[in-house]
C-alpha cells in the first residue's frame, strides 16, 4: 500500500503468494496502480514491482474492491481511501462482511471521513472520500489494524494525527512508513505523523512470518527428535512474543546470525524437541500473541501443565469464533478443555493423549493449520473439512509441512 502512494517503482522481495495479500494487489491494481509481480521456482521465491504515482495518485474504481477474507486489506485501504477525492466502496467474503469495521470508521469519522456500512457496523464499507484533518485518538481496543488505518488516514489529513495505544501492539506499519520516508513521531504508548508528506519508493525483502512459522515450531515440540532451523524470520520485538513465551516454557530456542533489514529485525531461529511446561497468556500478551493463540491453545495437550488464555475475546470476531471453534475441535480429539467468554483453558498432557477426530475449521486459515499440526502427536487418522482455507495466509501449507515431517 505505501509502495502504491510512493512516487516511483518500488521492488519487493519475496512476496506472499497467501490470498490475504493478493487481495491487496488486486485491489490496488483496481485504483490504477501498476503492479507487475514474477515468481520464481519456488512459491517462495517472488518478486513484485509496485509503480506508484504519488500520495495523490489514486484514481476512482468503477467496481466495488474486493478484499476477499483480509482485515488488514479492508480496514487499511479504509484509512488511505477515506481522505481521497473520489467514493469507494470496499466488500468482501462472507466471514469479513460478519467482522466488526466500526472500530476503525468511528476514528476515521472524527478525522472528517464519511464511511456508511450496514447496520451492524460491518461490510460493505461505503466511503466518500473527504478532506481530513489531524486528531489525537486513544484505541478502544489493542489493534494494529485500527492503529495503522488511522495513521494511513493521517498522510492525508491536515495537521498531525497520534495514536495512543495503552497496549503496545505490532509496529511493522511505523517502520515501513521511516523506510518510505515519512516522518513518525514515537512516545511510550504513541505514534503520531503530519500530513502531506511525500513517499519515496523503495526496495526491500519481505522476512518470513513468525505467525505462519509457528505452525512449524509447535511442529518441532510435538515430535520426538525434532530438530528445525527457520531461516530469515522476522524477529521484530512486537512480532516475536511467541520465542519469548516458549523460552519462558522452557523450551530451547536459539536466534542465529541476527541482523537489522529495511527497519526489521532479521533472523535464524532454530528450535528442537522439548517438553514445554505451558501455562497463562493473559493482558498485554494477547496482543503481542493475537495471530498464534489458535496455534497455541491446540499445543496444550502436549504440554506439562496445560495453556489456559484470558483476556482474548478479540479472538471471537476473526475469520470465526476462534475460542468456539479451537475448544470444540480438541474435545472431538479427547482432550479436556474449559471455555470461558474471552479464553479457555486447555488441559495437559496428563489428561492423556489426544485421539484422530473430524476437524471443522470454519473456513477459518489458522484454525486449519493449527489442527493439521495437532493432529501429528495424535493417535490415529485426523480429517480436516475445508483444508484449503489455509492458503488464505499460506498457500502449500501443507506440501511445506510435509517437507519437514520424517515419518
Amino acid at each position: 500500500m505505501l509502495a502504491a502512494l510512493a512516487n516511483g517503482t518500488s521492488t519487493i522481495e519475496n512476496f506472499s503468494p497467501a490470498a490475504d495479500c493478493q487481495s491487496t494487489l488486486a485491489c490496488l491494481e483496481r485504483l490504477g496502480v501498476k503492479i507487475d509481480s514474477a515468481r520464481g521456482a519456488t512459491y517462495l521465491q517472488a518478486t513484485t514491482r509496485i509503480t506508484g504515482n504519488g500520495l495523490h495518485g489514486l484514481k476512482r474504481s468503477r467496481r466495488s474492491l474486493d478484499a476477499g477474507n483480509s482485515g488488514t486489506t479492508m480496514r487499511l485501504l479504509a484509512g488511505i481511501l477515506a481522505g481521497q477525492t473520489f467514493d469507494s466502496t470496499i466488500t468482501g467474503d462472507s466471514s469479513l462482511c460478519r467482522r466488526p469495521m466500526r472500530r476503525v470508521t468511528e476514528p476515521l469519522a472524527r478525522m472528517g471521513a464519511d464511511i456508511s456500512t450496514r447496520e451492524n457496523g460491518a461490510a460493505p464499507l461505503e466511503i466518500h472520500g473527504k478532506k481530513l484533518h489531524g486528531i489525537e485518538y486513544t484505541l478502544q481496543v489493542p489493534s494494529a489494524q485500527v492503529k495503522s488505518a488511522i495513521l494511513l488516514a493521517g498522510l492525508f489529513a491536515e495537521g498531525e494525527t497520534l495514536v495512543h495505544e495503552p497496549v503496545r501492539t505490532r509496529d511493522h506499519t511505523e517502520l515501513a512508513l521511516e523506510e518510505f520516508g515519512v516522518e513518525v513521531a514515537r512516545s511510550a504508548n504513541g505514534v503520531g505523523l503530519s500530513g502531506g508528506g511525500a513517499l519515496r519508493p523503495r526496495n526491500l525483502r519481505v522476512p518470513g512470518d513468525l505467525s505462519s512459522g509457528v505452525f512449524f515450531l509447535a511442529a518441532a515440540l510435538i515430535l520426538p527428535e525434532s530438530n528445525l532451523v527457520l531461516h530469515d524470520a522476522g524477529l521484530n520485538p512486537t512480532r516475536a512474543e511467541v520465542l519469548d513465551l516458549f523460552a519462558s516454557w522452557g523450551v530451547p530456542i536459539s536466534l542465529l546470525s541476527v541482523r537489522e533489514a529495511a527497519g526489521e529485525l532479521v533472523g535464524d531461529v532454530a528450535i528442537g524437541h522439548a517438553s514445554a511446561e505451558g501455562g497463562t497468556i493473559a493482558g498485554e500478551q494477547v496482543a503481542q500473541l493475537i495471530d498464534e493463540l489458535p496455534m497455541l491453545a491446540a499445543l496444550g495437550p502436549y504440554t506439562e501443565n496445560g495453556i489456559e488464555i484470558r483476556d482474548a475475546q478479540e479472538l471471537r470476531v476473526k475469520e470465526s469464533d476462534r475460542i468456539a471453534v479451537v475448544a470444540e475441535n480438541l474435545r472431538r480429539m479427547g482432550a479436556k478443555v474449559e471455555e470461558f467468554r474471552d479464553g479457555l483453558r486447555v488441559e495437559g498432557k496428563a489428561a492423556g493423549k489426544l485421539h484422530g477426530a473430524e476437524i471443522e475449521t470454519h473456513g477459518d486459515h489458522r484454525i486449519a493449520m493449527a489442527f493439521a499440526v495437532a493432529a501429528l502427536g495424535a493417535e490415529g487418522p485426523t480429517t480436516i473439512r475445508d483444508a484449503d482455507c489455509a492458503a488464505v495466509s499460506f498457500p502449500k501449507f501443507y506440501e511445506a509441512l510435509e517437507t519437514v515431517v520424517e515419518r
